[in-house]
């Protein structure tokens, strides 16, 4: 079997550092933490998040296709065995209502049709989603259901919790507390990962953080609360000298004003290098910052490297540890769960403990 440490690109993940950050958010909210696994652990592979997260005192998880459910349910066991709660987010889909029983999976009910495919299905434990303002997924206030069978939690989403002066938040949070009354016993969610640093107004009875978990900040920027835990490197793959007035890349993305030394890098946007990293992006290569050069393309981008000692083979840091999550994401105009959510199969996970 071919070692994935010596593939072109590589994806690293840090589960102390994630478990770090499970720990943080616990503390900092003051509640249980059920995290969100959905997108196969944010790109970084559920199951090996799932199993760590577990091992650190996680019973519930949140994912968001019923798919997605019956991959973690396998690879985690039955609830009755050992296995954790799992949510699906979509909720019960016309004709998924007996294959979410048969994995003991609970839907997020959102709208009254779904109430009815799941009742009809003879009900069972299951979650509600209340609609504060995000006009996304959820059944409006005004339109709640009284109490019913079965129901085990009850959550609402932040619409802008990144942002903690945004008055959303607490009108979100008031029309919350507000409906959540007609529901005793049921657990009450609000707090995503930002909403955990938004104070104890905040809490209810358990959080559902995710990016944080991985490495991205509260408010969209490196947090020092935040460890770091994926790393996205690619090899060199070739070094050479450009003159001034050459040009890098396709449709002359980079014009050289003077000449320079280029290595060109082992990742695209077939490994999930945004395209739209160019013109801004950067790389940690040889214990320096340095800007990629011209347009990333479907496999390799292209780096400056001018004065630098630079071998074929030798490591580039995309995000990490040196170049962080969300600087990376803003250089590419956008955030971090795309970054992470963008890297594709063909790049290795490695996993350290």
């Amino acid at each position: 079997m071919t070692d994935p440490t010596t593939a072109p690109a590589l994806l690293s993940v840090d589960l102390d550092a994630m478990a770090r950050n499970y720990r943080t958010l616990g503390r900092v909210s003051g509640l249980p933490v059920h995290p969100v696994v959905k997108a196969d652990g944010y790109g970084l592979g559920a199951q090996a998040v799932a199993q760590r997260l577990m091992a650190e005192g996680a019973d519930t998880f949140f994912v968001a296709r019923a798919a997605e459910g019956l991959r973690l349910r396998s690879a985690l066991g039955p609830q009755g065995a050992g296995g954790p709660i799992i949510y699906v987010l979509d909720g019960c889909r016309e004709g998924e209502a007996q294959t979410l029983k048969a994995a003991d999976l609970r839907p997020v009910l959102n709208h009254p049709a779904q109430m009815q495919t799941w009742a009809a299905a003879g009900g069972g434990a299951c979650g509600l989603q209340i609609d504060t303002g995000m006009n996304r997924l959820g059944l409006r206030p005004e339109d709640a259901p009284e109490m019913f069978d079965g129901l085990a939690l009850v959550l609402t989403h932040l619409a802008c919790a990144d942002e903690p002066a945004n008055p959303m938040n607490r009108r979100q949070r008031d029309l919350f507390a507000g409906v959540v009354g007609r529901y005793p016993g049921a657990i009450r969610s609000l707090a995503n990962s930002s909403g955990c640093f938004l104070g104890p107004d905040f809490a209810f009875d358990a959080v559902r953080p995710g990016i944080c978990l991985y490495g991205g900040g509260p408010e969209g920027r490196p947090d020092a609360r935040i460890a770091p835990v994926a790393t996205l490197t690619a090899r060199a793959l070739q070094v050479r000298d450009v003159p001034a007035g050459e040009s890098v890349g396709y449709s002359q993305g980079y014009v050289a004003d003077r000449p320079i030394r280029v290595a060109t890098v082992a990742a695209g946007y077939a490994d999930g290098l945004l395209r739209a990293y160019s013109p801004a992006g950067a790389v940690f290569i040889a214990g320096q910052t340095r800007p990629l050069l011209g347009r990333v393309s479907m496999d390799v981008c292209a780096v400056d490297i001018t004065g630098l000692d630079v071998a074929v083979g030798d490591p580039v840091e995309l995000f990490g540890p040196n170049r962080l999550l969300d600087d990376a994401a803003a250089a590419a105009g956008t955030i971090s769960y795309e970054l992470l959510t963008s890297i594709t199969p063909r790049v290795p996970r490695v996993y350290s403990q």
